[in-house]
């Protein structure tokens, strides 16, 4: 653990002993949101980012000490191990060095250099190395027998073998990288006869760039066209500067070995070393790829989860369509489903009249206070139709995104939530609870099929998932949940709570009805002291008996509010009502071994505003009426959109039609930006100027207007 300790110190910047009390609190089962929000004392008041770094650097120097059993086990049954390889093997943690080292004694294919072994070419492959023979086709005629047929053979056999032990020896391989991480060129080429197929990828036909200037979403692009068979790909460093160093490495003399020497390099390196190098950073700019494209998405997925909310209205939501009509939903205050029905405003059926008179019977019978649209097929349609009915009570419209909806209607979860509804109901409720609490909703789909990022489905499934169910995690503890609301959906992204678990507070909610307090959890199957340690902070009772049980206050502090309100001679509600009670607190009182001001100044807050949602307010917005296809759009336009996605390279933006338009990077701001998310969010109302309209490829560029 000490060597961890100062190895993720050392890439980290963060204290060794911060990092080693962060270890064990994560060892003893504690989450990253429960460690920096409820730990910060013992951590010195680490973020979730930096706990997250101290997580992902101990379980990979974890994978690299596992490798390390795997390569000593294997070396030790070859009986090759040496005290100087088994020290160099122990004080590396570099992977890269570590595979060097082992190189030379992995077990490998039958190779050309283990054939010229076999052959007993060894002696001569030494005494060409040792470069001091001026005859060596004199000395290889004595290994001219059984399969070497001549000299020459004999000498390439030689070669071979000279060949392989310069492609196994660590400072020429670190030589040749030194090469490609100083001049490497990515190259793309369309493969003859595909052009038509890989037309989307005409901007990579004949390519090349410095790899060092490559950026994420040209990588990734590249890499899923190769992967489609449909261009032809290579990393390529000055191959004349890299034989040239491998010369002044290996070729000590200028005499007939010497050249047959430099033989063998240049072969090496052709054949061996420069694949071998080419592989590794092919895998290494695909990883730093994948890594900024599952950056950017985490923002994005971040912003997405964050968006504001309407809050516990009644809310209808409207699925809309035009030959199979709109569906439509009322839901109560919670989100449960009171009525549903079709309605057929638009062509071909064309009943208007008929569908603004349920829609005014609904709106009037379940008390609707808003509207939610969804903005796919006959969105603005459904929409205009709405803002033109006079309605008798205020009800706010809103437009809201149906990324996913299908996915989540048609999911287990879904059925099992309406198992007598089909998937235009599901989908038209998640449409209204979108509006309602877009977290609580959205966390129901996999975030691949909410229609962010950039080439998800090119980049690491693995480390892709763990980093979004991290960022939901992460968000869903941020916001907190209600206790007597929440799906076990929800609530399995709580901190602490499995979905077995989450189940079991559904099914103790369902038999015994809403919970009245925190403490009541602890009466829930299979809930434990530390599982309850981990999530009771983040649950909200807005109804509970005792306030602080619907704040971010944990229940191992209660104690500490009691006394503050004991000290000041008042109850806890009236410390929490009372601005001039809670001026006259002093922190400095209440620190004790265990509470630090950093845990006091957090409960002060809260009792400031108790169970605050950190989301900002959500506003009504409108597109241009006069826009409804690509036709309607025109140079020069200036119009308000939504960012529906950000990636690398600029941001998607909703302009109220079935095409979305990209504003570039380079569009985004008069000053010098590396990435969109230095101005722009999810769903950041903005305006925008029409810079060019594409008809044939259905492509619109746009400016971002400056407010």
């Amino acid at each position: 653990m000490t060597s961890f300790t100062s190895l993720i110190a050392a890439a980290t910047g963060i204290s060794v002993q911060q990092i080693g009390h962060t270890l064990r609190l994560l060892d003893e089962g504690a989450t990253i949101p429960f460690i920096s929000r409820y730990r910060k004392e013992v951590t010195g008041g680490l973020d979730e980012v930096q706990i997250e770094a101290i997580q992902v650097q101990h379980d990979k120097l974890c994978e690299i000490a596992k490798r390390k059993e795997t390569i000593v086990a294997t070396i030790e049954e070859q009986g090759k191990m040496t005290a100087e390889l088994r020290r160099s093997i122990d004080e590396t943690w570099d992977a890269t060095r570590l595979e060097d080292l082992y190189l030379p004694y992995k077990p490998k294919r039958r190779t050309r250099a283990e054939i010229a072994r076999a052959q007993g070419l060894e002696p001569l492959a030494t005494l060409l190395m040792l470069q001091r023979e001026p005859y060596p086709e004199k000395r290889a005629e004595a290994f001219v027998k059984g399969d070497v047929p001549d000299v020459e053979e004999a000498l390439k056999g030689a070669r071979d073998i000279l060949a392989e032990q310069i492609n196994e020896n660590p400072q020429a391989r670190n030589a040749v990288r030194f090469g490609f991480s100083r001049q490497a060129v990515l190259s793309s080429k369309v493969i003859k006869g595909k052009e038509a197929e890989a037309d989307k990828y005409r901007d990579y036909f004949d390519f090349s760039k410095p790899l060092a200037r490559c950026t994420s979403h040209q990588l990734l692009a590249i890499r899923r066209a190769e992967n489609e068979e449909l261009l032809r790909v290579s990393i390529t460093p000055d191959d004349d500067v890299c034989i040239d160093k491998l010369k002044r490495q290996f070729v000590r003399a200028d005499n007939r070995c010497g050249q047959q020497v430099a033989e063998a390099v240049e072969d090496a390196y052709k054949r061996l070393l420069k694949p071998s190098i080419e592989n590794e950073y092919a895998a290494a700019s695909k990883e730093k790829a994948d890594d900024e494209a599952i950056a950017v998405f985490v923002k994005s997925l971040r912003q997405l989860l964050l968006a504001p909310p309407l809050g516990q209205k009644r809310v209808m939501g409207i699925d809309p369509g035009f030959r199979t009509g709109c569906k439509v939903v009322c839901l109560d205050e919670q989100g449960n489903l009171l009525h549903n029905e079709n309605i057929y405003p638009h062509p071909p059926v064309n009943k208007t009249k008929e569908a603004a008179a349920k829609l005014q019977m609904m709106i009037e019978a379940y008390r609707i206070e808003a509207i939610a649209v969804g903005n796919g097929t006959a969105g603005r349609e459904t929409e205009e139709f709405l803002q033109s009915m006079p309605f008798r009570n205020s009800v706010q419209l809103f437009a809201v995104s149906e990324q996913g909806a299908s996915i989540y209607s048609a999911s287990k979860a879904a059925r099992d939530e309406f198992p007598e509804y089909d998937v235009t109901v599901r989908g038209a409720v998640s449409i209204a609870r979108r509006l309602m609490d877009p977290l609580a909703e959205l966390v129901k789909i996999d975030p691949k099929s909410i229609g962010v990022g950039q080439y998800q489905h090119d980049v690491n499934q693995s480390k892709l998932k763990k980093s979004l169910d991290l960022t939901v995690e992460s968000c869903v503890n941020l916001v907190g949940v209600n206790l007597n609301t929440a799906s076990s959906h929800l609530l399995t992204y709580i901190s602490g709570l499995s979905a077995l678990l989450a189940q079991n507070i559904v099914n103790y909610r369902t038999e015994n009805g809403a919970f009245v307090s925190r403490k009541a959890l602890m009466k829930v199957p299979r809930m434990g002291a530390k599982a309850f340690e981990q999530c009771a902070g983040f649950l909200r009772i807005p109804e509970a008996k005792n306030p602080l049980d619907n704040t971010a206050v944990h229940p191992e502090s209660y104690h500490i509010v009691e006394q503050m309100a004991a000290d000041l001679h008042c109850t806890i509600p009236q410390l929490i009502a009372d601005k001039e009670l809670r001026g006259r607190i002093n922190l400095e009182r209440y620190v004790t071994a265990q509470t630090g001001l950093p845990t006091l100044k957090d409960i002060l807050a809260e009792l400031e505003k108790p169970g605050r949602d950190p989301r900002d307010t959500i506003k009504v917005f409108e597109f241009d009426k006069s826009v409804r296809t690509l036709d309607d759009v025109r140079v020069g336009m200036e119009l308000p959109g939504i960012v529906s996605n950000i990636t690398n390279f600029g941001a998607f933006v909703d302009i109220g039609i079935k095409e979305n338009g990209l504003i570039h990077l380079s569009q985004i701001a008069d000053r010098y930006i590396t990435n969109p998310g230095e101005v722009l969010a999810m769903h950041q109302q903005i305006y925008v100027r029409v810079l060019d309209v594409d008809m044939q490829r259905k492509r619109i560029a746009l400016k971002l207007l400056q407010s």
